[in-house]
């Protein structure tokens, strides 16, 4: 697709990007400025909503000097008073975004920003509901993960596909992903998870209720500061959680 043809196709759109953070005081500035600089070389008009879940490590502070330093057209803050989950991180996060289209995604570089263009040309060229970033189909991948957490990864989507049967995603524990924001406000009035299974449960609902996906292949990056907040109990947690969603849906 030309430059002209897709400054075309996008003209008028508003794309607002959803950011959770806990513990990204690191993170947060490199993944802003990323977004913003793809953002202006694409010719796309963006803002970021950080949902900063008081983070002990002052990440609240840095956003509120992102904030200050690129503008509240730009960047929006909402800090809550603790750690409450992604689920309810996106549900918060909506509220207050402004754009017809509503992007997910991690603020920790494990989503790079140079595939939302992909996202927004299939999106435009299909008009489809929903476009999510996949992991297993050809031309994606992990990069700087372990075998042992390649395997988690497989093993856990394997599981979840087999539960949930779904048709037209591959990459159910993936997160990368962009929704007509109605679409997204729709199916989040349906949604009871809160936890990991929370992007799962949207995806399903999604294809439940007749929304068009489409898939992107992404390479997905290990953190490149802090640790992964994926341990035992978080496990745990993930398979009462999708066994609970395979029984209610």
């Amino acid at each position: 697709m030309e430059a002209s043809e897709f400054d075309r196709n996008i003209h008028g759109d508003k794309y607002s990007i959803i950011l959770p953070t806990y513990q990204e005081r690191d993170n947060l500035p490199i993944i802003t400025w990323m977004i913003l600089d793809m953002a202006d070389r694409n010719n796309l008009d963006v803002e970021i909503i950080v949902v900063e879940d008081n983070s002990p490590d002052g990440t609240g502070l840095v956003a509120d000097e992102l904030q200050r330093i690129y503008g509240e057209k730009r960047i929006q803050v909402l800090k809550r008073a603790g750690k409450l989950g992604l689920g309810s991180a996106y549900m918060d996060g909506i509220k207050k975004c402004n754009g017809n289209f509503v992007i997910l995604m991690d603020a920790d570089f494990s989503h790079h920003p140079k595939f939302i263009p992909q996202f927004i040309e299939v999106q435009k060229r299909t008009d489809c509901d929903v476009v999510t970033g996949t992991r297993y189909r050809k031309g994606g991948g992990v990069y700087g993960w372990d075998l042992y957490r390649k395997l988690t990864s497989r093993v856990a989507n394997f599981i979840a596909s087999f539960l949930l049967n779904p048709k037209n995603a591959s990459d159910l524990t993936g997160s990368f992903r962009l929704y007509k924001k109605h679409v997204l406000e729709d199916i989040m009035s349906q949604v009871k998870s809160r936890g990991y299974v929370f992007q799962m449960e949207v995806i399903v609902r999604a294809e439940k209720n007749g929304y068009s996906i489409n898939e992107v292949p992404i390479t997905f990056v290990d953190r490149v500061y802090g640790e992964s907040k994926l341990g035992a109990n978080e496990i745990i947690s993930y398979l009462k959680g999708l066994l609970g969603l395979a029984k209610d849906l």
